[in-house]
């Protein structure tokens, strides 16, 4: 432990949310604005006097929600965020929320939601921070509707490597005139600097509750039709479940959902009575005893056959947040289920042209012995202007594959396969892929570098991924 005049330095343990790629490591904690930038200012001046620092670098970190190792640097400085979480204004008439990076989306949800105001991106779960919601450009199921989480921030205060705290935007602003750095920093990994504090874009709602329709595909093919209709573009929200583990013609099934926030006088009558209430408890949280290796074929295959039974075809149906929207955060800590060793997350978008290659691959993993139950399936619309955001138009999957033998060699399968199909991986998911590979799923991300360079010559924002993906 290091101590100053300014914060205390702590050796933590950091790892991502799939549990793997963990280190030990050194982290400030603090919700002291300058302290942080001081910080980085004391490893850039390293940085500048000694090139043996060149190495270490800073990044910043949230909840550590991401599924890999973006958010950690094992050889110099993590700052841990989650302190700096105050709500500074919400704006009911210009429809903005100014707040911390640190903030949460549950945490800011809970004061929108009963004001009649909502956050239109909402990625799997809330239990994510601003920052780390920005650094990744996370989207949800409104992509093909809203775009991803960069295309709802007004402006951000960013801490660059020289100590400045920049203003940046989408659409420009006076330190950033082309918004080239803004687009750089959405989806940038942290790469670019910290984020401080942004301005959100939010919504007007009249209840907390979702109007949805459900429908079950029996086959893969019968799957892949209903996203190539436009049974999704019909509303707001949709995703669901695909069924990885059954043999035969059941491979591929499914159970999706589509919807939007619903009216008040849409909702039953023991509803309308408290329309805004922000309903969404979590019932438990997971204990860390589950072995390695509980969830294969067997188990997953029970299970994918209980949850494809669960499904039906059905319209206008109401739902609560969590029930539509973040199934998992009824369990805390869900990922303990996998064990010690963790699990890998695959998620991948494949452009419309090259649909016909999801069934080949779903039938590859199949055949691979590696099971995965929690598999998601949703459209994507139109990407945004930032060089490293992964959501692009087409049809995105995820796949979830705890660690064992021979996963490996089944994910390099996987990547190829993305690859030719002109798709590529989610950053915020990989924990495995190479940098060539990665260059070539990113083919802006020279334009990426470039503005990097600009902002950061001397690489002082740093992360384990960052190394492992030859981005610094």
């Amino acid at each position: 432990m290091t101590s100053t005049a300014d914060n205390v330095v702590q050796t933590r343990y950091l790892d991502g949310w799939s549990r793997t790629n963990g280190v030990h490591a050194a982290v400030l904690a603090t919700r002291d604005v300058d302290a942080i930038a001081r910080a980085v200012s004391r490893v850039a001046d390293e940085n500048s006097d000694d090139p043996r620092y060149l190495r270490h670098g800073v990044i910043a970190r949230g909840l550590g929600r991401s599924y890999n190792e973006s958010a950690q640097n094992r050889a110099g400085l993590t700052i841990d965020m989650t302190a700096l979480d105050q709500i500074h204004r919400i704006d009911g008439e210009e429809l903005i929320a100014d707040v911390d990076a640190g903030v949460t989306l549950d945490g800011l949800l809970r004061i929108l939601v009963p004001l009649g105001l909502w956050l239109p991106v909402l990625p799997g779960t809330r239990q994510v921070t601003v920052g780390g919601a920005i650094a990744h450009d996370v989207h949800g199921k409104s992509h093909h509707s809203t775009g991803s989480f960069g295309d709802q921030v007004a402006d951000l205060d960013l801490l660059i490597a020289d100590g400045r705290v920049l203003t940046v935007g989408p659409d420009g602003t006076a330190d950033d005139p082309d918004g080239s750095l803004y687009w750089a920093t959405v989806a940038g990994l942290g790469l670019t600097g910290i984020v401080l504090r942004a301005r959100l874009r939010v919504q007007p709602t009249d209840t907390a509750y979702f109007l949805a329709d459900g429908v079950v595909t029996h086959s893969v093919e019968e799957t892949i039709e209903l996203h190539r209709s436009e049974w999704s573009d019909a509303a707001d929200y949709s995703a669901g479940w695909f069924d990885a583990v059954s043999k035969g013609p059941r491979l591929g099934r499914g159970y999706f959902t589509r919807g939007r926030l619903a009216s008040v006088d849409e909702l039953p009558a023991k509803l309308r009575k408290d329309p805004l209430k922000f309903d969404a408890p979590q019932y438990l949280t997971v204990p860390d005893v589950f072995p390695s290796g509980l969830g294969n074929r067997y188990t997953f295959g029970a299970m994918s056959e209980a949850y494809f039974r669960t499904g039906s075809d059905y319209t206008g149906k109401i739902h609560n947040i969590t029930g539509f929207l973040h199934p998992l955060d009824i369990m805390g800590e869900w990922n303990r289920f996998y064990g010690r060793r963790g699990f890998l997350q695959y998620q991948f978008v494949l452009p419309p042209e090259s649909l016909d290659t999801f069934a080949p691959l779903l039938r590859a993993v199949r055949r691979s012995g590696h099971a995965s139950f929690l598999n998601v399936l949703k459209k994507f619309g139109a990407g945004n202007r930032a060089p490293l955001s992964f959501p692009t138009e087409g049809l995105t999957a995820t796949f979830d594959f705890g660690i064992s033998r021979g996963l490996d060699r089944l994910v390099a399968d996987l990547d190829r396969r993305v690859l030719d199909a002109g798709g590529r991986l989610y950053t915020a998911k990989d924990s495995t892929t190479s940098p060539a590979t990665f260059a070539a799923m990113y083919p802006r991300l020279d334009e990426w570098t470039a503005v990097r360079r600009r902002i950061d010559p001397n690489g002082v924002f740093v992360s384990d991924m960052a190394k492992r993906l030859g981005l610094v």
